[in-house]
């Protein structure tokens, strides 16, 4: 196993360490402490790999797993997955450093939450460096499971609880889906490898499944990504403290999708379908974060909304660029891919100004105990260094200079119109809307960053309101968002330097087709004259002005949207009705008769077996391949008929009883003819001490049945005895007549030869199947204990 697939590995073995490290050292030292160190040397670790991957090289590196099935734990660096590990190591370290000081080693189950954020960042890890499909599936789980716990970590809040279900709920069932379309992809290619599919472009596009296995993985995409209309997860997960925010929910989680869709934009790009439905879904997402972001009083909420609408874009210019692939390597692929080099700048860019201010809000309500907007204000001169934080984040995230946010805004604005200029993919009517819908969403972008600044540190302070006086953090609290916004701003003074060693190679992984040419001789830069971008920004500063200041006038207009039209109201609804609709199926089952159950699992098997024997036609039975029956075996078997006859048709249970130890000491006499002894006297043990427990069971009951002495005739009874009876012997007959391979009793007849045992039923069970005799055995003494412990608690309470 290479360093690589240690690396990745590392932070779920820390994990296991975790709690004994916490109950070891705390209170005297953060737990945190300890857990910094594995996100740093995952990101000094990486950085070796800068300078090879801006070189156009990648590293793909094979450890065998389950080789038989084409599955191998595969790792792929490129310029792609080299950014995200940056951000999930580098942006994990500075959370970890944040919440050493945000969350009490006193008050807070620290080992819960470093062990939860472990797993995290290794299936982060394990998503974006997988080559193999199947590996890249078990780590994006993985993902939604960790999440599930973080944003449940404060589990006795109701909040928090319903925030991490529906979190859970949406990003598994777009897992599911993305499942289903990575089968598909293997099944087309016949190969669980990314870049081997990459290889076999044309096969995947000229194929039946092409459309379905698109669809069902950007259903997962959408999902972990928080794409409309599955983006209702994502400000109920704000419920989570802020250092999960931060890492989870700007830099890490979310950014999956946007992974996921840039990874297979090789294999889908090109096409109307991919272009359209990754840009549509990104452009509305935009539409949508930005305009529900506005109406928030929530800081946290407005930020979720933020990061739904930044989400929104980043995917929107995915799906833009990937027309460049259309024009191959082209005059006109240069232009296109502009869009894609915006995707992957403004992706980290959002990483540094949404994780700064996520930090600061968490530091907003830590040292004032709220977030509400109309609880603030007038917080500039009590935390001065959590406002320039703020401004800086803020005023990126509106596009505004001298802040990296502005230099993929403008990349934006270049890419959206562009794109409406494009002559293919009926762009030539619809393409108008695509930058009129941008400009709008920019518009209240840049409304709700002015709230935030202004709307917190500006105006009257209100002590009265607020739970704790206002002041600025322990400096280790200001040390990560400073950070962040300190790369805010050096980005936006040296973009090229990032380009050139990051940027360019991760457009090379997307567009690999493009890998060389005019494409790499695009450089970023602040001024580009006066041009259509820059009047569309000058536009979004003034009108967004004038509708901040007006704001109180026309924010009243969210209250005429029907709150029975929002997404959640139907989620909500879609749940409650799916609750009432288990809860009466289940009322119709779970009957509490043990008879009803009898009859659905003998239902069942008449149904399944019985009519998979009738479509298949592997009814057979050829009596030229049986021996002669005996004397003693008719004796025997008419003896059987009357016994269980007497069973049937007995007015007693002490009858019924005795009758049925009759029919299981009469079995055993047919292994005696069998030449089977050991077999015949295990069945007498067992019919000897079950019908023992029959007649203890049934000694306080009526001595007879209900009515008149006999059972009441029921002819659905009849009907599931017969045909239980029919479908096995059928089923026996079949197998027998339907020998697809020799009997491996063959190699049984050796055991003497083989395990030095003369019997064959005990060889096979202590010598050929011993493993699975003893987890028989396990499983058998864990029921026993359980038993045991059940007594002795049900005896001690009643003491």
């Amino acid at each position: 196993m290479s360093v690589l697939h240690i690396m990745v590995l590392i932070p779920f073995a820390f994990a296991l360490l975790v709690p004994f490290l916490y109950k070891m050292f705390t209170p005297r030292i953060h737990t945190g402490w300890f857990v910094l160190l594995v996100p740093l040397t995952i990101f000094l670790y990486l950085l070796r790999y800068v300078p090879v991957i801006s070189q156009g090289r990648t590293i793909q590196i094979h450890v065998p797993w389950m080789p038989s099935f084409g599955i191998n734990y595969s790792t792929y660096i490129d310029g792609l997955s080299l950014i995200f590990g940056l951000l999930i190591s580098g942006i994990g370290a500075l959370v970890i450093l944040y919440s050493i000081y945000y969350l009490s080693k006193h008050r807070e189950a620290l080992h819960n939450f470093y062990v939860y954020i472990l797993l995290f960042m290794g299936a982060m890890l394990g998503v974006v460096f997988s080559d193999n499909v199947m590996v890249l599936y078990v780590f994006w789980e993985l993902t939604s499971i960790s999440s599930f716990l973080l944003i449940a970590y404060w589990y006795q809040r109701e909040r928090s609880r319903y925030g991490a279900q529906k979190s859970m709920l949406i990003t598994i069932f777009g897992g599911l889906a993305m499942l289903a379309g990575l089968i598909m992809l293997s099944m087309i290619t016949d190969t669980y490898s990314i870049r081997e599919m990459i290889s076999q472009i044309e096969l995947i596009h000229s194929h039946a499944f092409f459309l379905p296995a698109m669809f069902l993985i950007l259903i997962g995409a959408f999902t972990k990504s928080a794409q409309f209309p599955f983006s209702i997860w994502l400000p109920d997960a704000m419920e989570a403290p802020t250092p999960i925010s931060a890492y989870l929910h700007s830099a890490t989680m979310v950014k999956a999708g946007i992974y996921l869709v840039a990874r297979f934009t090789p294999v889908f790009g090109g096409t109307a379908e991919w272009f359209w439905l990754v840009s549509a879904a990104g452009i509305i997402t935009l539409l949508y974060g930005s305009i529900n972001a506005v109406k928030q009083t929530d800081l946290k909420a407005l930020l979720a909304f933020s990061t739904i609408s930044q989400l929104g874009l980043i995917m929107s210019l995915f799906g833009l660029g990937s027309a460049a692939l259309y024009f191959g390597a082209g005059d006109d692929s240069s232009m296109y891919a502009v869009a894609t080099l915006a995707a992957i700048f403004h992706l980290i860019n959002h990483s540094t100004f949404k994780g700064s201010l996520f930090m600061v809000v968490g530091i907003i309500d830590h040292e004032t105990g709220t977030r509400d907007i109309r609880r603030l204000g007038g917080l500039i001169n009590l935390m001065p260094i959590s406002f320039t934080l703020t401004l800086i984040g803020s005023f990126s995230m509106a596009g505004l200079p001298p802040f990296n946010g502005f230099l993929s805004k403008e990349m934006f604005f270049t890419a959206v119109l562009n794109a409406s200029n494009m002559s293919v993919f009926n762009m030539e009517s619809l393409g108008i809307l695509v930058p009129v819908i941008a400009w709008i969403a920019s518009v209240f972008t840049f409304i709700y960053c002015m709230i935030l600044v202004f709307k917190t540190f500006f105006g009257k302070y209100k002590p009265d309101k607020l739970d704790k006086i206002a002041h600025e953090p322990p400096i280790g609290m200001l040390i990560s968002p400073a950070v962040l916004a300190s790369l805010v701003i050096l980005i936006f003074f040296f973009p090229n330097v990032l380009s050139d060693y990051l940027l360019k190679p991760a457009v090379a992984a997307v567009l690999p087709s493009l890998a060389q040419g005019s494409l790499i001789d695009i450089k970023i830069s602040a001024w580009h004259g006066f041009n259509a971008e820059l009047f569309m920004t000058i536009g979004v500063v003034l009108l967004g002005s004038v509708l901040y200041v007006t704001l109180k006038k026309w924010k009243g207009i969210y209250r005429y949207y029907p709150e029975t039209l929002t997404l959640n109201h139907f989620y909500n609804n879609f749940l409650e009705g799916g609750e009432g609709v288990s809860r009466s199926l289940t009322n119709r089952y779970m009957t509490g008769y043990i008879r009803d159950y009898l009859i659905y699992i003998f239902g069942f098997l008449i149904i399944m077996v019985g009519g998979s024997l009738l479509s298949l036609n592997a009814i057979a039975y050829n009596p030229a391949n049986d021996a002669p029956i005996t004397l003693y075996e008719w004796a025997l078997i008419i003896a059987m008929v009357i016994v269980a006859l007497t069973i049937v048709l007995s007015r007693s249970r002490l009858t019924a009883i005795i009758a049925l130890g009759g029919l299981g000491y009469l079995v055993s006499m047919l292994f005696v003819v069998f030449r089977a002894p050991d077999l015949a006297l295990t069945q007498l043990v067992v019919e000897t001490v079950t019908t023992a427990l029959f007649l203890l069971c049934f000694y306080h009951l009526p001595k007879y049945f209900k009515g008149n002495g006999r059972v009441p005739f029921k002819p659905l009874n009849l009907v599931i005895s017969v045909g239980v009876g029919a479908v096995v012997a059928l089923f026996a007959l079949s197998a027998d007549g339907n020998r697809l391979f020799e009997p491996i009793a063959g190699y049984y007849e050796n055991s003497y030869e083989l395990a030095g045992a003369r019997n064959i039923v005990n060889a096979i069970l202590v010598d050929f199947r011993g493993i699975d005799t003893m987890l028989e055995i396990f499983v058998l003494c864990i029921a026993a204990l359980g038993v045991y412990l059940l007594i002795k608690f049900e005896m001690k309470g009643r003491e």
